[in-house]
């Protein structure tokens, strides 16, 4: 007996009248997070916004010091701010090598994980995790003391290498984050394989295909949606670099107040100049929104070929 069109159409009415029965439970199930989203994400954005459109003003030398409206006045200093610029090129060189290293070691140990071949997969998968469970302020206290000539137990390398010099300071806190979030992009990455169906690989067997072929013609491919991810959180996480560089502060000399984006805008706001911070901040975010939204269409036009 086959139904015909009229009676396989989904009761459109119903569901309405469903619809508008439940819309109180709908609107208190989602009032909490729409509260917290507005106070705590909104709010400031609006807030940071406005505030980089003021300006202070005084009446002479000594008068007294007024905040107005004035537009584009801050953005005009932030163009002109040569150090905030360098510091956007140097997170930008930081990221162009430390993110693609992070993230192959990621998927390469991800994939060990899912290996057949592989014995100890639980205590594998715990010391992989394990660096991102430290604090990173504490891991780059811990680092910054292994790379101090004075206090490293490798006082043969670190003596004859600077590694808190200018030229590699960065590259050292590049380690840092390396260390810290190999294990946290690793797990994306394989729970990502674990949801592949094992029919793939069965019949990948068959074929006669060795795991070394199934790993990079199957398991990568499938996965790339994952690696993506972990590239944008990547990228917004470079841009936002601030707690590793602040620590190493305390260790080398070759890292200012404006080593970074954040750190600058830090500094600048415990002047205190908080609408030239705030100026700061709103460049920052539209830098960061417009390099992971390119970063995000881009690999899903690869995934779309």
């Amino acid at each position: 007996m086959t139904t015909s069109p009229a009676l396989a159409r989904p009761p459109v009415v119903a569901t309405r009248r469903s619809t508008r029965r439940y819309r109180g439970a709908i609107a208190f199930f989602i009032a909490p997070f729409g509260l917290l989203f507005v106070a705590f994400y909104v709010v400031p954005i609006l807030t940071a916004i406005w505030q980089s459109t003021l300006t202070v003003e005084r009446e002479g030398t000594f008068g007294a010091a007024r905040t107005v409206f004035g537009g584009f006045v801050q953005y005009q200093q932030v163009v002109e701010d040569d150090a905030f610029w360098r510091s956007i090129g140097r997170v930008l060189a930081f990221g162009v090598v430390q993110v693609p290293v992070m993230l192959g070691l990621a998927l390469l140990f991800a994939l060990l994980l899912d290996s057949p071949l592989v014995r100890g997969k639980k205590f594998f998968r715990l010391a992989y995790f394990v660096p991102y469970a430290v604090p990173g302020v504490i891991a780059a206290i811990m680092w910054g003391f292994l790379y101090s000539p004075q206090l490293s137990p490798f006082t043969a390398l670190t003596s004859n290498v600077p590694i808190l010099g200018a030229d590699l300071v960065l590259w050292a806190i590049a380690n840092v984050v390396t260390w810290v979030y190999v294990g946290y992009n690793m797990l994306i990455i394989y729970s990502a394989l674990l949801a592949i169906p094992s029919e793939v690989y069965e019949a990948a067997v068959l074929d006669g295909a060795s795991q070394t072929r199934i790993a990079l013609s199957i398991k990568v491919p499938m996965v790339m949606p994952a690696i993506s991810l972990t590239a944008i959180f990547s990228i917004i996480g470079t841009l936002q670099l601030l707690a590793e560089p602040q620590v190493f502060r305390s260790f080398s000399s070759a890292v200012t107040s404006t080593f970074t984006p954040n750190m600058t805008i830090y500094s600048t706001s415990s002047v205190p100049n908080t609408s030239l911070a705030a100026a700061f901040s709103v460049v920052l975010a539209l830098m960061t929104f417009v390099l992971s939204f390119g970063f995000l269409k881009f690999s899903q036009r690869r995934e779309a070929r």
